[in-house]
């Protein structure tokens, strides 16, 4: 059963339609990957390598860039994507101190 789709031709990520666990495998443009976690639907994996600060392509629409070099089949998430609409609130060690 297809896990991955990918809505528009521009989009440098696919979407996963259904649940990819560790040891799946899929074939994205050629490229051979085995996952190695869980994703749930919705989550992103990169279609191709895509650099850091470069845009991330999802249904056609940019919805932010890439905070560090994401290699094909790699989750795309909080941990390599930064919003470049709206902020990306975490828990600094400044505000776990103040507390």
């Amino acid at each position: 059963m297809k896990k991955l789709l990918k809505i528009n031709p521009l989009d440098n990520v696919y979407v996963v339609c259904n649940c990819i666990f560790p040891n799946d495998v899929e074939t994205i443009n050629g490229i051979k990957i085995i996952f190695n976690q869980t994703l749930e639907l919705g989550h992103k994996v990169a279609a191709s390598p895509i650099l850091k600060g470069e845009k991330i392509i999802k249904f056609g629409v940019s919805i932010g860039s890439a905070t560090a070099e994401i290699q094909v089949g790699e989750h795309v998430h909080l941990h390599n994507l930064k919003s470049d609409y709206l902020s990306t609130y975490t828990l600094s060690n400044e505000f776990i101190k103040s507390k």
